[in-house]
């Protein structure tokens, strides 16, 4: 209960004589994050583990705090923000502040370019926060067994010099544009929200490395990867190349936040555009648990019912390290009203085929990012050929 002041709970549950019991504690997600728990759990064991010696147990120091870490952004914003409405420079720090501005802008462009385009609507009509509540949300859980999931975590990324991010999307794209063709739209662009991790260290002397806290960063990229599809080698290395490169090209994550929401000047221009309708939260990998402390896989939280959706769709997808291999999880999440059953179903099982066909025929390959010199991606296509041929 974060207006109580109650971020912590801890509650024994007894299963009776025979059985032992698990001591349970949650955290409010405004407190605490996935990342923090790993940080948190080695600490647990080794102060029980201390306790139960009757030693003392020492904390290892915290760089960072999450306090100083929030300060810092909106010191940023601000300073950014006052050099932004700037016009003339009259000494060394004033010089720094239009090199700032400059950035700024370039940044507010590029998000800017990302958001105001076409974005075809996904459901039956736009989210009303009035209706479209927790309490109205429903879920699809799709999960791809080691024999589809191992390729794309490791040897497909790796054939592109990639991450498994890029591939992900790569089906994704793909699969939302072939679900809109189907249902008579136009148009390969698919605009979405990506969620990751917000721990960029991006000023000097920054140390996240043990800081407990709610850190994200969610931030809007606008993805084509063409009509080709995914069932030939051809169609999959260049979609694959061309989703990697426009990842590339999106400016620092947290940049987006400290615009959108921290700065009094870009924030109002940013708030007009379209907002992505589809958010996508890749989780990274979780290995089978071993040990006295450890996250339970099912989880004890959940979310106010009353809470207004933010998206037509949200998809998280974790990848579950077990004995017999990584299970690559994926829940679909809508409010019922906008999108059916049916409809999500459909957009999943295209993803799961889409990612298949990338399993399946991604060759790999350079792209401009790989590269310390500046070559396109034809260019470094027909070097690669010409190589290949040797």
């Amino acid at each position: 209960d974060p207006v109580a002041g109650r971020m912590v709970g801890v509650v024994w549950l007894d299963a009776g004589p025979e059985v032992s019991g698990r001591l349970v504690l949650t955290v409010h997600h405004l407190a605490v994050d996935g990342v923090s728990w790993r940080i948190l759990l080695p600490d647990l064991f080794a102060a029980w583990e201390a306790a139960v010696r009757g030693a003392v147990f020492e904390l290892a120091p915290v760089p960072t705090s999450f306090r100083t870490w929030a300060h810092r952004l909106q010191d940023e914003a601000r300073d950014r923000g006052e050099a932004h409405g700037r016009d003339e420079a009259r000494d060394r720090d004033e010089v720094r502040d239009r090199d700032r501005a400059r950035d700024r802008a370039a940044e507010l462009d590029r998000w800017t370019e990302i958001l105001d385009g076409p974005d075809p609507r996904v459901g039956s009509r736009p989210l009303d926060p009035r209706i479209d509540t927790v309490a109205t949300l429903r879920s699809l859980r799709l999960t791809l067994p080691p024999e589809q999931a191992a390729p794309l975590l490791t040897t497909v990324p790796a054939a592109f010099h990639g991450r498994a991010g890029d591939v992900l999307l790569t089906g994704l794209a793909l699969a939302v544009a072939h679900w809109r063709r189907k249902r008579g739209g136009r148009g390969t662009s698919v605009l979405l929200d990506l969620e990751g991790h917000g721990r960029e260290e991006i000023f000097p002397g920054v140390d996240l490395s043990r800081t407990v806290g709610w850190f994200t960063a969610m931030y809007p990229v606008r993805l084509d990867a063409g009509i080709g599809g995914w069932a030939d080698e051809r169609a999959v290395t260049q979609a694959i190349k061309k989703v990697k490169e426009q990842l590339r090209a999106v400016p620092n994550p947290l940049s987006y936040g400290l615009l959108r929401y921290l700065d009094p000047v870009t924030g109002p221009e940013l708030a007009v555009l379209p907002q992505p309708q589809i958010v996508f939260n890749y989780l990274g990998r979780v290995a089978v648990a071993e040990g006295d402390w450890n996250l339970v896989p099912s989880g004890f939280g959940g979310h106010d019912p009353g809470m207004p959706v933010a998206h037509t769709l949200e998809i998280n997808v974790t990848t579950h390290d077990r004995w017999d291999g990584p299970h690559l999880e994926a829940v679909w999440s809508w409010p019922e009203g906008v999108l059916t059953g049916a409809e999500v179903r459909d957009l999943a099982e295209t993803w799961s085929e889409a990612l298949e066909g990338l399993a399946a025929h991604g060759r790999g390959g350079y792209t401009p990012s790989d590269l310390l010199v500046d070559l396109d991606q034809n260019e470094i296509d027909r070097i690669q050929a010409a190589w290949e041929k040797r």
